[in-house]
């Protein structure tokens, strides 16, 4: 009598189908999943509310004249660098290589349109990874240094290569939103 092994060519396929589809259900439960949270917001809410947080900068800028000044570089509430890769601002924005790796100094100053400093200013501030959030730093008004009517802070920066600067700024009932893709140099 002649033996027929066609099903085992079969059994053994459906097999390691079967063990590939479970390895691989396997390996992605065991990878961490970041979630974005540009401007501080789920990217749910974001994607909800996001003409509100344009409408919300616009409200702030005609009330107050904000500046962010990375070390010694100065700039106000900026969102265009969402839009864009980071191959993008590595080719063609003024904000590539604002950190270095080590000590950076922040300092923020918002002043209302009659020159008046306000130092009534709640901060929550955010520097990450591109990539991920093994080195996301966050900063609040503790964690500032008021002093001559500008709010002080130092970060150290681990690691050369890309980082997101994102947060919000609120005085009163205004807020404004800031949001600066760089790189560490």
């Amino acid at each position: 009598m002649k033996r027929n092994y066609w099903p085992l060519l079969f059994i053994s396929i459906f097999s390691f189908t079967l063990g590939m589809i479970i390895w691989t259900i396997m390996s992605a439960i065991k990878v961490p999943v970041h979630e974005d949270e540009a401007f501080l917001k789920s990217y749910h809410d974001l994607d909800r509310d996001f003409n509100d947080v344009v409408e919300s900068n616009q409200k702030f800028l005609a009330k107050y004249d904000f500046k962010i000044l990375i070390n010694k570089q100065e700039f106000n509430l900026v969102m265009s660098d969402m839009f864009l890769s980071q191959r993008a601002i590595e080719k063609k924005s003024k904000h590539k290589d604002i950190f270095n790796k080590g000590k950076n100094h922040i300092s923020i100053s918002v002043k209302d349109k009659n020159g008046i400093e306000q130092n009534n200013v709640e901060i929550a501030l955010r520097v990450s990874r591109a990539t991920n959030h093994n080195n996301t730093m966050d900063f609040t008004n503790k964690e500032f240094i008021l002093s001559n009517s500008k709010f002080n802070a130092e970060v150290d920066l681990p690691l050369k290569g890309n980082w997101n600067v994102t947060g919000s700024f609120k005085v009163g009932g205004d807020i404004g939103y800031l949001f600066i893709k760089s790189n560490a140099i």
